[in-house]
């Protein structure tokens, strides 16, 4: 059967002769074009690292966030389309309110993101609108499970992780993420390690990024916030020395080979 979507891509509601839905699957490619966005569970809390494409040297630095608190301790990145990321993000913050307006206490991890994931599912499902071009990391510091990461992609699927990456760079930080996650980093060493692997993927023929990181844990105070210049400034260029010092060693490496 042919692999292209002619003829079932008009609609979410249509399902190929094979039992795909390719709208969800162009939605899904939008986020594999985005910048990468890691997280990683420490033993203190959660970190998140996004590598956020700047677009054009005229751009405010600091502007276009892929970051958002939704509430005082929860925090969502996201991969994908930049407005799209909004309005889920405002999402995420309505519903944080209404669950504390309601019940008076926060948001459990698993909640916010399967009311997420369900919101983002139903877009899936009507003829009359799209699927959202966005993968979600959702960092909570819930009161009862502790630090969690959750990831929602555009098919509206929630799972937990404890480290996950998504966007452009995904398989080789991944590959990263999982030797981290077997040296149970606190969130003030994985600022580091985060940023190495963000300077690791990013592609030197591409636009410049800006990085961007949030934590939620104990150094913060159990609240969701964006990493303290004095800590993610020397992180970022500290990283960057050693991404260049590694490919400096592989090219010298391959004269020696030659």
């Amino acid at each position: 059967m042919s692999s292209i979507g002619t003829g079932y891509d008009l609609s979410c509601t249509s399902y190929s002769p094979d039992g795909r839905i390719f709208q969800v699957e162009y939605a899904g490619k939008a986020v594999e074009n985005s910048g990468t966005v890691v997280g990683l569970v420490c033993t203190d809390g959660v970190v998140m690292a996004v590598e956020k494409l700047v677009l054009s040297k005229l751009l405010v630095k600091g502007t276009n966030r892929r970051i958002f608190t939704v509430a005082d301790h929860a925090g969502i990145a996201v991969a994908g389309v930049a407005a799209d990321g909004r309005a889920l993000a405002n999402q995420a913050a309505g519903e944080a309110s209404d669950y504390k307006s309601t019940y008076g206490s926060s948001i459990p991890g698993q909640y916010l993101a399967d009311r997420l994931g369900g919101y983002m599912h139903a877009f899936t499902t009507y003829g009359s609108v799209r699927p959202f071009g966005n993968a979600l990391l959702i960092s909570v510091m819930d009161e009862t499970k502790g630090p969690q990461l959750w990831v929602a992609d555009p098919s509206g699927t929630a799972n937990s992780y404890r480290g996950f990456a998504v966007g452009k760079g995904k398989q080789h930080a991944k590959v990263m993420l999982e030797k981290l996650v077997a040296q149970n980093l606190t969130c003030e060493a994985a600022v580091l390690e985060l940023a190495k692997i963000i300077h690791t993927v990013h592609d030197e023929t591409s636009k410049p990024f800006e990085l961007e990181m949030s934590w939620v844990g104990t150094p913060s105070g159990g609240k969701h916030v964006r990493v303290p210049a004095d800590i993610l400034g020397p992180a970022d260029d500290a990283a960057r020395e050693a991404v260049a010092e590694d490919s400096s060693d592989e090219d010298d490496e391959g004269e020696e080979a030659d």
